[in-house]
């Protein structure tokens, strides 16, 4: 079967320039609409992955999402997001972006081109058969993916492809192939949108179900997010709160003395 680039194809919706605002914005919400139906359908795939993330990263093992321009982004994203929210060291999920990091605001010509720069840029974090490389790549064909991607398999790494294409290189480059098949783009060939969206949606599950398999989450809170602010400093006094029973100041006291709710509470019945 030859390999069709269905997110490159030509949008459903045409004259977008003489539609009102709020049609538009009507149209791009029915196209969201199919996104979440799209992830649903590869949640076998994802499901597999997940398993396989957790039991290598009980032996020591990372995540690296390779991508580039907005997938290479969304990678980042998560990344990012992880140690606030989970309070991992940032060194266990890493996000890595064609171009490097000036490539997140600006875009650096030819950068997605080189098919032996991704396993370059994996080799200085000192990729090792434990960890799981994710390449993210709408189109299915970005060079710096696949070369990454079939390298780390080379090399052990489980692999996986989250991809917008059915039977695309970058997932036969992949053990995983995650297809979240959403169709062609309300502005054709804009894979910062529905595609864009559902890797987000993607890189969402993996991540915070690796995280809940990992102990991260305590019933349905975030026990171990980082007290970076005011905001945060009080959802976890309030978690005290309603896990121990104590005054709010108490609570407060006892979160700023530990650091986190969960090692608090640790603290708190080690009394």
């Amino acid at each position: 079967m030859a390999f069709i680039k269905i997110s490159e194809q030509s949008s459903l919706y045409n004259d977008l320039e003489k539609k009102s605002v709020h049609d538009i914005l009507t149209e791009i919400n029915q196209e969201d609409h199919k996104v979440a139906d799209a992830v649903q359908r590869a949640i076998p795939q994802i499901e597999q992955l997940v398993k396989g993330i957790v039991e290598r990263m009980r032996r020591g093992g990372r995540i690296f999402y390779m991508g580039a321009g907005t997938s290479g982004r969304l990678g980042v994203l998560d990344a990012s997001e992880i140690p606030p929210t989970f309070g991992m060291d940032p060194g266990w999920i890493i996000g890595i972006i064609a171009g490097g990091d000036i490539a997140l605001r600006n875009a650096v010509e030819n950068a997605e081109d080189d098919t032996a720069q991704g396993w370059k840029d994996l080799l200085e974090y000192g990729v090792n058969d434990r960890d799981t490389v994710i390449g993210i790549a709408a189109s299915g064909t970005t060079p710096y993916v696949i070369g990454a991607l079939r390298d780390a398999r080379e090399h052990g790494c489980l692999t996986a492809a989250i991809t917008s294409n059915p039977d695309a290189p970058v997932s036969q480059a992949a053990e995983i192939a995650i297809e979240m098949i959403v169709g062609p783009e309300y502005v054709t060939g804009s894979s910062r949108m529905k595609s864009g969206t559902g890797q987000k949606l993607i890189c969402n599950m993996i991540s915070t179900c690796v995280m809940i398999q990992m102990g991260r989450v305590k019933g349905n809170k975030m026990v171990n997010m980082q007290l970076t602010n005011a905001k945060l400093v009080d959802r976890g006094t309030r978690m005290l709160v309603d896990e121990l029973g104590l005054e709010y100041n108490d609570a407060k006291r006892l979160l700023l003395l530990h650091g986190s709710v969960k090692k608090a509470i640790d603290a708190y019945h080690k009394k």
